[in-house]
């Protein structure tokens, strides 16, 4: 198993969550709502200098409509600490979300539309990021630059191009960068992760990890005029132009490539991290290969609500399953080790049937919470302590983008050939099958004229992030950005 040391150090486990502080009250400050002219965020503009305990920290939500809101609860709970600034393209998430942080803080934060004319605000000294997928790493390029640390939800980046600039920019301009991973800040998995580094149930061997989440249909669209509060040209930033429809605003945005990266990257990025900080925060795999499709209805989406992707570092495997359609839960998370399985945080030995609890082996996290470490380390200037640093977010969300390439190259097959075409791979066929009763008992699909899609099985360079004879699976790991929405090589 190889694991990443050419750029960072892996992550120091976190510590348990503090239960949240007494809030301050703030003094109320004057709003002042609307947007200028945009600009180029041409270098830093803060000094970096480290907060003192008595200096407040003035945080903007970017994206203030769904998980914004948690963001805003989050970061109102703790004490030195303002959400001053407000972002959101759509002037119809305002009015909530102000009332929100006054009941909250006390202070009424300003409003923007567009993110640049707020990162031009030096009295701005952090950017919390709850936007769609597709404007995550550009937010994030661009704050660091500007001079303000970031905490970005994950996915950190739509593509794995995006993922490797954000990483850059954070060391470049020596910002506390926090990915939304937010199991990162959980003792039980600092636990989990502790027992199967320790070597003492032997090696790992395989892994399985699986994402049930019923989804109906999104049905269809047709596109018409943005409403006249939103600015549909800074919503779509770095995605390519198109017209408006209500598939894409506010949430469906997840099923569609341009913006999105689909169920996978969507919650199953907090698997994909959990089992890459268990492995030793383990680097990018030597291949991947993903199968699925949309099934149990006809609607616009693009991404798959069935999906199976095999991740094969040489040593070891994980194979990841999402279920979009009603389907009896099981574990989450499961381990197969030399001395037995790991799931639902409990250890069952080889050939017996009743489990143990998991070995006590010494583990912590940073206090805080994921809110809370972003802002201790943002007052400390200490990276080595965040719980789930931007680089360990660029890795696991590239597990997602690389199965999500596998898919999208992928060629429709059978589902008559009852998995011939995955060869003798017997775990993953395994899998398959269950995937394929699924769908034909519990959803009553008449899969004999059906077919699925098959991914290539691709070889990857974890030092250079590239692929390896692939072309066609290289062009996807960016993308052909819209000016001034570009993700910059040089950042």
């Amino acid at each position: 198993m190889e694991v990443r040391t050419d750029l960072e150090p892996a992550n120091t486990p976190e510590d348990k969550p503090m239960a949240h502080p007494t809030r301050r009250t703030f003094l109320k400050q004057t709003a002042v709502a609307g947007l200028g002219a945009t600009f180029t965020i041409a270098g830093t503009k803060a000094s970096g200098k480290v907060l003192g305990a008595n200096d407040a920290i003035r945080v903007g939500v970017a994206g203030i409509r769904g998980r914004g809101g948690g963001h805003i609860s989050g970061f109102t709970a703790l004490d030195g600490v303002q959400v001053t600034h407000l972002i959101d393209p759509d002037m119809r998430t305002w009015g909530s979300r102000v009332k929100q942080v006054e009941q909250k803080s006390g202070n009424r934060p300003k409003c923007f539309q567009d993110i640049r004319k707020a990162l031009d605000d030096k009295n701005l000294d952090a950017v919390s990021i709850a936007t769609c997928n597709h404007w995550h790493a550009l937010i994030t390029v661009w704050a660091c630059q500007a001079g303000k640390d970031v905490y970005v939800e994950k996915p950190c980046s739509h593509n794995v191009f995006e993922g490797r600039k954000a990483v850059e920019a954070a060391r470049k301009y020596k910002r506390m960068v926090q990915n939304g991973t937010q199991r990162r800040s959980q003792l039980g998995n600092a636990k989990l992760a502790a027992a199967i580094t320790s070597g003492k149930y032997g090696k790992l061997l395989i892994s399985y990890g699986r994402h049930y989440r019923t989804r109906g249909s999104i049905g269809f669209k047709e596109p018409k005029e943005p409403p006249k509060d939103l600015d549909f040209n800074v919503w779509l930033g770095p995605a390519p132009q198109q017209p408006y429809h209500e598939n894409l605003v506010h949430y469906n945005w997840h099923w569609f490539w341009d913006t999105g990266n689909g169920e996978l990257g969507n919650n199953g990025v907090h698997y994909l991290d959990v089992v890459r900080w268990v492995m030793g925060n383990v680097a990018l795999p030597k291949t991947v290969y993903s199968l699925g499709g949309r099934y149990g209805y006809k609607d616009q989406a693009e991404t798959p609500n069935t999906q199976v992707v095999v991740y094969d570092w040489g040593d070891v495997r994980h194979i990841f399953e999402i279920r979009g359609l009603k389907t009896p839960r099981k574990p989450s998370l499961e381990y197969h080790l030399e001395a037995g399985v790991i799931k639902n945080g409990k250890f069952y030995p080889k050939g017996k049937e009743k489990p143990e609890p998991l070995v006590d082996i010494e583990h912590s996290v940073f206090p805080g919470g994921p809110f809370g470490n972003f802002i201790n380390c943002v007052r400390s200037r200490k990276q080595e302590e965040l719980n789930a640093d931007i680089l360990q977010g660029h890795l696991s969300a590239a597990l997602c983008h690389l199965g999500n390439i596998s898919y999208r190259l992928g060629k429709e097959v059978p589902f008559g050939d009852q998995g011939k075409a995955l060869g003798d791979d017997k775990e993953t066929l395994e899998v398959f099958r269950d995937m394929v009763a699924h769908l034909d008992e519990k959803a009553s699909l008449k899969l004999s004229e059906m077919t699925y899609r098959l991914g290539p099985k691709l070889k990857f360079d974890a030092k250079t992030e590239q692929f390896i004879g692939s072309p066609e699976a290289n062009a996807l790991l960016s993308r052909k950005y819209r000016e001034p929405f570009v993700v910059p090589e040089n950042v």
